[in-house]
């Protein structure tokens, strides 16, 4: 069975800052959490990122910024001989009321939908309880929060507080959490299972960015056709970043 864990960014994988998040160079990893996102892989487990990126709609930031800061999380994993599947993001801001946006569980169904993997199959892990909320409410059953970002100040072994979903496990930080899943047989690798072809989008205004294995740039004359527009209160920007190697290529709608 393929195995994926989908963990959020922002207090899991680097630093919770007091600000938003909006230049390559403020994005640092956790002392130790590529590492074990890359143990994960070599034990043949999928790895995904899930996040809202409200910046984009809000406009403080824009798509370009955002490429460099993800593409800057790409290379540092693989300097320790890993890699992130994919990365999905909602982009809207909460007055836009879509059902992609943490902790509504669209982000995630989308990435079961993706993967063909039943949502009870999935691994979620996070410091941010609005992930862990909309696992829950999509019907996931392996629910780990570490305690970094915001629940810092929670000790693993403390009663699961009233906050977070019942069947909750806490882990000290990403290594006690993958010491804890490979302690189970491990999955065997498995290989590439290609996502939607680009210019295909399950939910409106939703972003996927998906990494390695290389993906040729689609030419010209077979360019995709662009899905319809969203309504208009979820016209937002969404782009496919595929990466061949070094080289970047873009599809942004």
């Amino acid at each position: 069975m393929m195995k994926i864990a989908i963990f959020d960014r922002d207090g899991t994988l680097n630093p919770l800052g007091d600000d938003y998040l909006s230049h390559p160079d403020q994005w640092q990893p956790l002392p130790g959490a590529l590492q074990a996102m890359a143990q994960l892989n070599r034990a043949g487990w999928h790895t995904v990122v899930a996040c809202n990126q409200p910046g984009l709609g809000g406009g403080l930031l824009d798509a370009s910024t955002l490429n460099a800061i993800h593409a800057k999380l790409l290379r540092q994993l693989s300097t320790q001989g890993g890699r992130m599947d994919a990365l999905f993001f909602c982009p809207h801001v909460a007055d836009d009321a879509c059902g992609c946006r943490l902790p509504a569980p669209g982000l995630l169904a989308q990435i079961a939908e993706r993967y063909g993997v039943e949502p009870r199959h999935l691994y979620v892990v996070a410091s941010d309880p609005a992930l862990l909320h909309a696992a829950a409410a999509l019907g996931c059953s392996h629910l780990h929060l570490v305690c970094s970002g915001q629940r810092a100040h929670l000790p693993p072994g403390q009663a699961l507080p009233p906050e977070l979903p019942p069947a909750t496990r806490l882990h000290a930080d990403l290594d006690a959490l993958v010491t804890h899943l490979l302690s189970a047989p491990a999955p065997a690798p498995l290989p590439w299972s290609a996502p939607q072809a680009a210019g295909e989008h399950s939910a409106a205004g939703t972003g996927a960015y998906t990494g390695a294995p290389p993906v040729p740039a689609p030419a010209a004359a077979d360019a995709p056709t662009a899905p319809a527009a969203p309504a208009a209160h979820h016209q937002s920007l969404v782009s496919f970043f595929f990466f061949k190697q070094k080289t970047a290529y873009e599809m942004i709608w």
